[in-house]
């Protein structure tokens, strides 16, 4: 057996890096609660505690720590065309922590209600099968305020979601990220964020709209104030009509697309991209390249412990945050190397670590 403090190397000579890259492997292979006297006791005490107590308290780690890390891979991937920038939100569901600016309540789109938790919003790149995230956002709710209607203290945010979904994405054309589409649901379909990426950063978007948006059939009908609701027009499936999104000066394609939720009931999507030259077919493939951050919120939450962190202070809360996309990022590059997904990269350390703690067992019994 190999003397941890052979590869271990004293407090005062662990630099930043080299605690993160431990505190992340911890979180991949560990499989319970990722806390700091897990990790002591994995490394038979070359890490104590207390130090990975302050390298979580240290200055938070943010998107321009995240780019550092991923620079190198995206540039190794990144091809001049096909490329899709992803924009989504995911809440990680903390209802026994205490309150604060960070772990506190949020609308979710997803499940319809308010939870009490932290909501992330993460910008990821995608070339093909390669998708890692290069940005990111925690909502921070640092603004406290006495509902009137409610006389109860309650939280806002000082910058809008929208307005981070729109820094997200100017901090990837600063580093210079190819990407040809920015891809998004309808909770980040406003008029402001399509003209941004239209006017300002010159890129194509394939943004989902809600059904109660209101639009015009031809030039002249949005000149005169003539709008109608998405919901309302008889639209044929698997074709672009050229649309006047009101508030918008300029046109759009608008597609329609029925599908099956897994209750078994019937949904609508109605998506609309300022790509003027694409067939319905195409709009709609690049669309579902979208998936890929749905799946990266599951996998971060299941097999990078995002979900399984005890951390009480906004600090720690943020930084634990920071360190689990950089677990995911591992998993993503591993992927390529072992030709396995992150669920079964997971699934066989998991076994593997069963299997010596069942010799471990029958050593101690025989």
């Amino acid at each position: 057996r190999q003397d941890p403090e052979q590869f271990m190397p004293s407090y005062p000579e662990l630099r930043l890096m080299q605690l993160l890259d431990i505190y992340t492997d911890y979180l991949i292979s560990q499989n319970k609660y990722a806390t700091a006297t897990g990790l002591s006791d994995m490394v038979d005490g070359a890490i104590s505690h207390d130090q990975v107590s302050r390298f979580l308290s240290r200055n938070e780690l943010s998107s321009k720590e995240l780019w550092q890390y991923v620079k190198s891979s995206v540039r190794e991937y990144q091809t001049a065309t096909g490329g899709v920038l992803l924009l989504d939100d995911t809440i990680e569901e903390k209802p026994y922590t205490d309150e604060n600016e960070v772990n506190c309540w949020h609308y979710s789109h997803a499940k319809g209600e308010v939870l009490k938790g932290i909501n992330i919003l993460s910008c990821m790149i995608r070339y093909d099968e390669f998708s890692v995230p290069i940005g990111y956002e925690i909502i921070k709710k640092d603004i406290v305020f006495c509902d009137v209607k409610t006389q109860k203290e309650r939280r806002k945010s000082a910058t809008t979601k929208n307005e981070l979904f729109r820094k997200l994405m100017e901090f990837a054309v600063n580093n210079k990220v190819l990407f040809e589409f920015v891809l998004a649901d309808n909770w980040f379909g406003s008029k402001a964020n399509m003209a941004y990426i239209h006017n300002d950063l010159q890129k194509s978007f394939i943004i989902g709209i809600k059904s109660n948006r209101t639009l015009a059939l031809s030039e002249d009908d949005a000149k005169n104030g003539r709008y109608t609701k998405v919901k309302d027009l008889d639209l044929e499936e698997d074709i672009t009509y050229t649309v006047w999104l009101k508030g918008l000066e300029f046109s759009v394609r608008l597609l329609k697309k029925t599908f099956k939720n897994e209750n078994g009931s019937t949904g609508v999507l109605y998506l609309v991209s300022n790509d003027m030259t694409s067939s319905a077919e195409r709009l709609y493939e690049v669309y579902q390249k979208r998936w890929r951050i749905e799946e990266y919120h599951k996998s971060v939450k299941q097999n990078a412990s995002l979900a399984k962190s005890p951390t009480k202070t906004a600090r720690t809360q943020c930084n634990h945050v920071f360190s689990a996309i950089i677990a995911y990022c591992k998993l993503e590059l591993l992927k390529f190397k072992t030709k396995m997904n992150h669920f079964a990269i997971k699934y066989k350390l998991i076994l593997r670590a069963n299997q010596i703690a069942m010799q471990e067992l029958r050593n101690m019994a025989y």
